[in-house]
Parts: C-alpha cells; sequence; structure tokens
C-alpha cells in the first residue's frame, strides 16, 4: 500500500457543520470528489471552513471509501506577522485573538460581545478605556448607586448640592 493511496490534498467544497461530527465535502487532486469526509478538529476549538480551504485528507487503511479530514486550512485569511511563540485565532472577516509576546492579548473586532449568566469579574489593579462608556442599567461605585443615591445639602435654585450621601 502507497502514501499517495492513504493520503491527499485537496479543497473545501461544502461543510456540513450541523452534525455530531462535521463533515466536509472535498474536490481532492486529480479532481476526485468526496461527500461526507468526517473533519477531525482539536479538542475546544472548532470551526466551519470556506469553499477553497485547503484540506489535508487521510484514508485509513488505504480505503478510499472512508475519508478523514485532519486539517483545514485557508491561507486566504491566515495571519502572516506572527512573531515566533505567537498564537492567533481568525475569521476571513479580519477578526482576530492574538496572543502576542509579553503576555499581551489583542482582540481585533467591529463589535465585541460578551455575554454571561452570572457575572463578569475583573480582577486587575487597573482598567483604562477610550470612547463613551453605553449603559442602559445601574452602576455601583463605593456602595454608591448612580441611580437611586441621594444628596445632603440640597438647595432650592441655582446652588450646588452636597455630595452623595452614603445612606438613603
Amino acid at each position: 500500500m502507497s502514501l499517495k493511496s492513504m493520503m491527499a490534498r485537496g479543497t473545501v467544497v461544502l461543510a456540513a457543520a450541523g452534525k455530531m461530527m462535521q463533515t466536509l465535502q472535498v474536490k481532492l487532486t486529480a479532481g476526485e470528489l468526496k461527500d461526507g469526509a468526517e473533519h477531525f478538529e482539536p479538542y475546544g476549538i472548532t470551526s466551519n471552513p470556506l469553499p477553497g480551504a485547503e484540506v489535508l485528507t487521510m484514508f485509513l487503511g488505504g480505503d478510499r471509501s472512508h475519508a478523514v479530514v485532519l486539517v483545514a486550512a485557508d491561507r486566504r485569511y491566515r495571519i502572516k506577522e506572527l512573531k515566533p511563540g505567537e498564537v492567533a485565532i481568525y475569521t476571513d472577516e479580519g477578526d482576530k485573538v492574538h496572543f502576542k509576546r509579553g503576555r499581551i492579548i489583542d482582540i481585533e473586532t467591529q463589535t465585541l460581545n460578551i455575554k454571561a449568566t452570572t457575572a463578569v469579574n475583573f480582577d486587575t489593579p487597573l482598567i483604562t478605556q477610550t470612547g463613551q462608556i453605553v449603559s442602559e442599567g445601574d452602576q455601583v461605585a463605593g456602595g454608591i448607586s448612580q441611580i437611586e443615591h441621594v444628596h445632603t445639602g440640597v438647595l432650592a435654585g441655582p446652588s450646588n448640592s452636597g455630595p452623595p450621601a452614603t445612606e438613603a
């Protein structure tokens, strides 16, 4: 049995992402079309490769009726500016999570949505930000509600009130 009968390069034609094990339709070298090639992915990482992405396909025991895709890569969108040791996750739209040298994580996207069912916790000595902060809820700082707090020394007219009261 030759290595040539056990492995082949090709491109993705179609991905069926909704199944337990993602399957791909792939067009292999010499125009061979394979349906239902199981796409093996590392634990915890998944993708839906675009048509034209390159694949390395293996045929266990040389049986070309059972194709498995070991890798699907897409050089059209791969980030090429990584330094040695860096890692990135990226999309064809230009979004990326880049683990840079010096323990820096850069996230580049148009909109970043974080959804947590219980809480989002930041354990850091400093948070800086640019741009506006928009909130539809209350903020509490130093135990004082921005919406529900009362002030001391309230006077009628153009005078300023005192600081927020520590207790309502």
